[in-house]
């Protein structure tokens, strides 16, 4: 048997029903279902502790597994105590772009001279500001947060040109954990 403990911070709470967990905190709550460990694993909430253990023989599938639920647990209480905040450097040598968020897109207009505007979806409980040179992306799952980023970065993707000329794009500098 392999297991792995999660320390529970003092203002979140923890809820289980078998494979599925909802933490709660202050800037809110996040769910995420692991049944598709069915048969493998237990998620158990042991006073101010949570254990991901795997019961039977130990193989390496198993103890990876055990790695990662217990490191996405990890990701959602720091996610509902700090949150996650993305920086984006908006770039451009040839045509000056404008970027807008437009409901739930961030909108490119005008990257490399293009005529049609490019769309990035914003995924989730996510926020997208834009501040002059920047795209500042906040919120408190980092997967959805990780895909915002990912859509923004590959809506301005460069194809069919040569990318040593043509340095445009919208790209990642800085990552940190707080709002």
């Amino acid at each position: 048997m392999s297991s792995r403990i999660v320390e529970i911070p003092q203002d979140v709470s923890v809820e289980i029903d078998g494979l599925k967990v909802k933490v709660k905190g202050p800037l809110g709550e996040l769910y995420k279902d692991f049944s598709h460990a069915t048969g493998q694993l237990t998620i158990r909430n042991i006073g101010g502790k949570v254990a991901v253990e795997v019961v039977g023989k130990s193989r390496r599938n198993k103890l990876a597994l055990v790695g990662t639920i217990a490191a996405h647990i990890r990701n959602m209480m720091v996610g509902v105590t700090k949150g996650f905040t993305y920086r984006l450097k908006i770039v451009y040598a040839h045509f000056p772009m404008s970027v807008k968020v437009k409901g739930d897109y961030v909108v490119i207009e005008n990257f490399i001279g293009e005529r049609a505007p490019r769309y990035a979806k914003i995924v989730g409980n996510v926020k997208v500001k834009i501040e002059q040179d920047d795209v500042v992306v906040k919120g408190i799952d980092i997967e959805e947060v990780g895909q915002t980023v990912a859509n923004i970065e590959n809506a301005t993707r460069v194809v069919s040109r040569d990318p040593r000329i043509f340095l445009d794009g919208i790209f990642t500098y800085h990552r940190e954990v707080g709002m």
